[in-house]
């Protein structure tokens, strides 16, 4: 036998065992975030990694899709925004427990699953817009409900996630009666129907539709940073931030919503999912999250986008974020039995 004739089924599995192992660089991620968003941080963790990102941009129904292909789901990692939708993924068993020191060490314990399955990535603040000529500059969230203020206040619906989730925090420091009577006076005090985007309510506020509205933090860091003289830019412009408080909380604290996610239940390529997810809280990709979507990351000491910093010191609500969904459901339904969004 010559030599060469030897050689050639070693050199033959040696190839693909190597063409495998490149195969298995990669990772499959479903998301509902915005593709301009996430895509700068998949990329850099690719140029840093060298682990190929596949992502699906979903809209709608990312739990209904992922329970649908079950065992046969390429889905390595799900990535959401809102507390709700990220707990939803592991009480519809779609998700696995992990066990990583990174995580557990960068994101304090009341933004990640006591059992490991759901980890937040970064932080987005409910505050309030004002119009920028008015003296005002302290508020809490149950001032919205307060009668001096009809006719004057602006938000989305009600059944929006950011503001279920912001309901869902009331009913969990003032109890459901209380939340009604909340949300009726809030209803009373609209400028306008309880519809549109945050980024509308800075828009209305601009045009004397109303004086304050809520709205998330970073639509303001986006709107400040769009072309001069734009129409967003006029709209970010046009208001200044406060941060509301729970005066019924305990220690006073904004509400906080997140982005986060799951390493998927079937997995395919889960040590690149947990990579990517130990990835995402490292100190280069949580300087993106702040410099890139202006949100707050969870890993302490990271430097904040200027104008973000320029809003003054961030203390969230107390409140573990795992409590926030348990009143989701009644948030919705009081939504509904005041007529909020009618």
């Amino acid at each position: 036998m010559k030599f060469s004739t030897f050689l050639k089924p070693i050199v033959l599995a040696c190839t693909l065992a190597s063409s495998m192992v490149h195969a298995a660089e990669e990772v499959n991620i479903y998301t509902t975030r915005e593709p301009g968003l996430l895509q700068p941080l998949l990329d850099q963790f690719t140029k840093d990694t060298g682990v190929k990102v596949n992502t699906v941009f979903v809209k709608d129904g990312l739990a209904e899709r992922v329970a649908n292909e079950g065992n046969r789901s390429p889905a390595d990692v799900l990535m959401v925004v809102d507390i709700g939708r990220l707990t939803e993924l592991s009480e519809k068993g779609l998700a696995q427990p992990i066990k990583s020191a990174v995580l557990e060490d960068v994101i304090p314990s009341q933004y990640r699953d006591p059992n490991g399955e759901w980890f937040a990535l970064s932080l987005r603040d409910r505050i309030l817009y004002v119009a920028k000529d008015l003296d005002l500059d302290h508020f809490t969230y149950e001032e919205l409900a307060d009668p001096k203020w009809k006719g004057k206040v602006c938000i989305r619906s009600g059944q929006h996630p950011y503001n279920t989730s912001l309901i869902s925090a009331f009913i969990a420091h003032n109890g459901e009666a209380k939340t009604e009577e909340w949300l009726k006076g809030i209803k009373a005090n609209l400028a306008r129907k309880a519809a549109g985007g945050d980024r509308e309510v800075a828009r209305d506020i601009l045009a004397g539709i109303c004086d304050i509205g809520i709205a998330n933090s970073y639509y303001v860091g986006r709107m400040r940073n769009e072309k001069e003289g734009s129409e967003q830019r006029q709209w970010g412009d046009a208001i200044k931030v406060i941060r509301p408080v729970f005066a019924s909380a305990k220690d006073g604290g904004t509400h906080a919503n997140v982005s986060g996610a799951v390493v998927a239940k079937y997995a395919p390529h889960k040590e690149n999912a947990v990579k990517l997810l130990e990835y995402l809280v490292s100190d280069k990709a949580q300087a993106m999250y702040a410099k890139i979507n202006y949100e707050y990351p969870v890993r302490k000491g990271t430097e904040l986008d200027p104008i973000v910093a320029s809003f003054g010191e961030f203390k969230a609500d107390a409140l573990p974020m795992s409590e926030v969904p348990k009143n989701r459901q009644k948030a919705s339904e009081l939504v509904d039995k005041v007529g909020f969004d009618n």
